[in-house]
């Protein structure tokens, strides 16, 4: 087993670099070739096992953190859970004083578990390697109510939260949904029947 140092690391795309302690050519890394648990981030020590691509560069595979492993490092997910309750809590009060469907709250709660499951397994997909869900799919549970539990679900799994288009789309599902909220609570349509 080879020893080395983190010394670049792209979150987003899920791969980096190891300087190698005893010198020379960095050697390529990806997510996958980690353990679970801690996020890799640069300064890290590891050991692992080396190879080669096909065109003789190398590679690291089962990599393991020298020491104690990173623990997993969940920025955002306080005020995430913050907004998403107080919005919960929102609908809530606009059906407990009949602004809007005393069902509305049901059909937020719902669809925010199902896009916290979603982003979960596309998550975890992307750390094995499997099929992945297509964004389309997690757009379209975003838009129809489930964006309260994505937005807990991107900070808690560290998952699509700086990927371009991506964010700008989950944003603008968010802002739609507001804003046909307001609309019904401004007092058009109350009523389905």
């Amino acid at each position: 087993m080879a020893t080395g140092e983190i010394t670049s690391w792209n979150d987003d795309r899920g791969f980096g670099f190891i300087t190698p302690t005893g010198g020379g050519p960095r050697t390529f890394v990806h997510i996958t070739a980690f353990p679970g648990g801690g996020r890799p981030r640069v300064g890290l020590k590891v050991s692992y096992a080396e190879s080669r691509d096909e065109r003789g560069r190398p590679n690291a595979s089962a990599v393991q953190y020298v020491g104690r492993a990173p623990r997993p490092r969940r920025r955002g997910v306080r005020p995430a859970v913050a907004v998403a309750a107080v919005f919960l809590l929102l609908v809530v009060g606009l059906a407990l004083t009949g602004r809007v469907w005393t069902w509305l709250p049901l059909a937020y709660l719902v669809p925010s578990l199902i896009s916290l499951l979603l982003y979960r397994t596309d998550k975890r997909a992307a750390e094995t390697g499997q099929q992945r869900v297509m964004e389309m799919v997690l757009h379209l549970w975003d838009a129809v109510g489930g964006w309260p539990g994505a937005l807990v679900a991107r900070h808690l799994y560290r998952h699509k939260t700086t990927k371009q288009p991506f964010v700008t789309i989950f944003w603008l599902t968010v802002g739609v949904n507001c804003l046909v909220l307001a609309w019904l609570a401004a007092g058009m349509p109350t009523r389905l029947v």
